[in-house]
């Protein structure tokens, strides 16, 4: 019978042959070392598995134990963990359960490098499963390594999270710029809305005075008719009275003369008024606008047939230019005094809207008129020029660069807080108005509500510079 000594021996010789079993195995193929080889972390590995799991990999080498990084991929070989293998081969082959992936136990993580005496200054685990020696100039030399590629990857960081944190001062700067303007633009919406209100208030109160003071004329002059009236029953009142007075004879004798006057005699009727029902009418911004835009959006264009010979038609006829003098077929709707050009289609029903860029020109006006129209200037009219009062044309326009105007039944001076490099136009034919609008801050810049009945045609005048004038298209972008 073995002593207990004997048989406590046995045992920890066949635990160590196991964990000497164990440390003889690759961790990836689950078989003897082949060519053993050690990485950064500790780890041993086949040659042929570690460079098949590490290949095609770039700037990361991960241990398929630990996870642990090891810089540029280096591993070392030892010629004395091979014999180590030869020795194990010998022993029955047992499976060892491995730990869950991505993860390592105590004895197979990195540890830090143990205190070192002696005259080689070696670097001993302290795991007593590992048996690993390691020079501390070799251990060194791999710690440093490994600092200086995180240290790479770390600077490598640093300029993508410094350009992360310029964009987001940059787009938080955006945004303040964004919110501020557009705080003006709600309280510059909110002031025209504002002055259109109190215009629409006062033109409304003035109809209400005008049909007031008409109104009571004409009572007045209905109880003069009534006090005419009063008068003469009066009279002939009295008349009768007296002749009721006289003789028989002279009775029937001035009786007819009473049947006639009081057969002329007519009561006045009372007269009746009754106001007129006015609703409150806002320009189209103030009720959608964009949608407004998109509704009514029309395709306008230009007319070559009537431009003046100066002006230069696009092939799209969308755009205009004030240009060279040409030789062109005599045309009465082709106008001859001034750089004019009418649209290609008039309207006379429905909503119509569209865009005109005027951006870097001096002189413009856009608009409708009412054909016919005057093609040339009238000699007994001298006053008559292109920034004048002419019958049948509303619009607005810029002049010598500074003055803004709008034109329709009287004139009326434009006070834009942004110079407008794009204009708005829109037509309500079956309500006889037009309105135009500062695209550069989306603001009203004149309304008109005593357009005519019937067809209106976009009117275009260019000026006399060398800039084009241009019909936007619905791809435009807005500006």
């Amino acid at each position: 019978m073995s002593s207990p000594t004997k048989l406590q021996g046995s045992m920890e010789l066949k635990a160590a042959q196991v964990d000497l079993q164990a440390e003889a195995h690759c961790p990836i193929c689950k078989e003897d070392f082949k060519n053993r080889v050690t990485i950064g972390c500790r780890h041993d590995f086949c040659h042929a598995c570690i460079s098949e799991f590490w290949k095609d990999r770039k700037g990361s080498f991960p241990c398929p134990v630990c996870h642990f990084n090891c810089p540029e991929g280096k591993f070392w070989s030892h010629e004395h963990l091979s014999q180590a293998t030869e020795v194990s081969q010998p022993l029955p082959v047992k499976k060892i359960r491995n730990s869950p992936q991505g993860t390592c136990s105590s004895e197979m993580r990195p540890q830090p490098p143990a205190p070192c005496s002696g005259k080689d200054q070696e670097v001993f685990s302290p795991s007593p499963t590992s048996h690993f020696v390691w020079p501390i100039e070799d251990a060194a030399l791999c710690t440093r390594e490994q600092i200086e590629f995180y240290i790479k990857m770390w600077r490598e960081k640093v300029e993508p999270a410094e350009k992360a944190i310029a964009t987001q001062r940059r787009r938080s700067l955006e945004l303040k710029r964004r919110v501020h303007l557009r705080r003006e633009e709600v309280m510059s919406e909110y002031q025209q809305y504002m002055l259109i209100l109190q215009n629409e208030e006062k033109s409304i109160l003035e109809q209400l005075e005008n049909e007031k003071v008409i109104a009571l004329a004409k009572m007045n002059k209905n109880l003069e008719n009534f006090s005419e009236h009063m008068s003469s029953l009066k009279c002939l009142l009295m008349e009768v009275e007296k002749k009721c007075a006289k003789s028989e004879l002279e009775l029937l004798a001035s009786v007819k003369d009473v049947y006639k006057r009081n057969k002329n005699l007519e009561c006045p009727r009372i007269v009746f008024f009754e106001l007129k029902v006015r609703s409150l009418v806002l320009p189209p911004q103030y009720s959608g606008l964009d949608r407004i835009i998109k509704q009514f959006h029309v395709d306008v264009t230009l007319d070559p047939e009537t431009a003046h010979c100066r002006l230069d038609v696009s092939e799209d006829k969308k755009a205009v230019l004030y240009g060279q003098m040409k030789e062109l077929p005599n045309n009465q709707r082709r106008f001859h005094m001034y750089p004019i050009v009418l649209g290609s289609e008039g309207y006379s029903s429905g909503r119509q809207y569209w865009e005109v860029a005027v951006e870097h020109m001096c002189d413009w006006f856009l608009g409708v008129c009412k054909e016919p129209f005057p093609r040339s200037m009238d000699r007994s009219k001298n006053e008559q020029q292109p920034f004048s009062l002419q019958d049948g044309l509303w619009g607005v326009g810029l002049t010598s660069c500074q003055d803004y105007i709008g034109l329709g039944l009287k004139k009326i001076d434009l006070l834009p807080k942004v110079a407008p490099n794009r204009v708005g136009i829109f037509l309500d034919s079956d309500l006889h108005e037009v309105s135009f609008y500062n695209l550069s801050d989306k603001s009203l810049l004149c309304h008109f509500s005593d357009c005519a009945s019937g067809a209106l045609w976009p009117y275009f005048y260019t000026g006399y510079a060398s800039v084009p004038l241009k019909i936007c298209t619905a791809e435009d972008p807005e500006w």
